[in-house]
C-alpha cells in the first residue's frame, strides 16, 4: 500500500489544459508570430513540460525567441487563472479522505511554483498539502523523473512507496521513470498503446481513485 501521494496540477487536479491550450493563439497573435499548422499537435506536445524540455519543442513549431513566448503565454495564465479554476471531478472528495488518514501528499507540477500556489488558494485546497514542486526547481523537468524523485524526498518517502496521480502521458512517463505507482486519469487524451505499458492503472476521475485507496488497492 502506498505511502504518500504526489499530485499533478493541470488537468488532474484542475479543469486548466483546455484554458492553456487558448493561450498560445492570443499570445502569439500579440508578438507578431506564425502559428503552427497543427496547432491541437502542438498544444498536446507541450503538456506536461517546462524548463528546456518546453523551450525546444516550441522552438520546433514557432520561430522566434521561446522564452518571449513563453512569458507572454504565463502572463495571460496568470490574469486568466487569478479569477478562478474548476476543480476536477472527486478532487475534494480525495484530498478529504487522504487528510482523514493522515497520508503525505504534494503537488509535483510542471507549472511555475508562483501559479500552482495560486490555484490552490483559490480553490481551497493549499491546506490539503504539505508541499510544492514546481517544474523550474529541478534540472530535467517531465519526462524526466526529477520532479517526482524531489516530491518523494520532500514527503521523506521512497519513491516506490509514492502513488503518482497524472493525466499527460510526459507525467505517467515520468511516474514510470521515478519508480512510483503510477495512476492515469485522462483528462483531453486517452492512453495510447505505449502509455498503457507504463502506468500501474488507469482511473475514470479522482472519486474512483479515492474509493480504491479506501478499500486498499493502491
Amino acid at each position: 500500500m502506498v505511502k504518500g501521494v504526489i499530485f499533478d496540477m493541470d488537468g488532474l487536479m484542475f479543469d486548466t489544459e483546455r484554458l492553456w491550450d487558448k493561450m498560445w493563439e492570443p499570445a502569439c497573435k500579440a508578438l507578431g508570430l506564425p502559428l503552427p499548422e497543427d496547432l491541437a499537435a502542438f498544444s498536446a506536445s507541450c503538456r506536461g513540460l517546462a524548463g528546456d524540455n518546453l523551450r525546444s519543442q516550441v522552438a520546433k513549431y514557432i520561430p522566434g525567441d521561446p522564452q518571449r513566448l513563453l512569458d507572454k503565454v504565463w502572463q495571460m495564465a496568470d490574469e486568466r487563472f487569478a479569477q478562478g479554476v474548476p476543480c476536477k471531478k472527486g478532487l475534494k472528495e480525495l484530498l478529504t479522505a487522504l487528510d482523514d488518514r493522515g497520508m503525505p501528499r504534494i503537488v509535483a507540477s510542471s507549472s511555475p511554483r508562483t501559479m500552482i500556489e495560486m490555484n490552490l488558494q483559490n480553490t481551497g485546497t493549499a491546506r490539503y498539502f504539505h508541499d510544492v514542486v514546481s517544474g523550474t526547481e529541478v534540472k530535467h523537468s517531465k519526462p524526466a523523473p526529477d520532479t517526482f524523485l524531489l516530491a518523494a524526498e520532500k514527503l521523506h518517502l521512497d519513491p516506490k512507496d509514492c502513488l503518482v496521480l497524472e493525466d499527460s502521458f510526459n507525467g505517467v512517463r515520468a511516474g514510470r521513470a521515478a519508480g512510483c505507482v503510477t495512476v492515469m486519469v485522462p483528462d483531453m487524451m486517452q492512453p495510447t498503446e505505449e502509455i498503457m505499458q507504463l502506468y500501474d492503472r488507469k482511473c475514470e476521475d479522482l472519486l474512483e481513485v479515492r474509493d480504491l485507496l479506501v478499500e486498499g488497492k493502491l
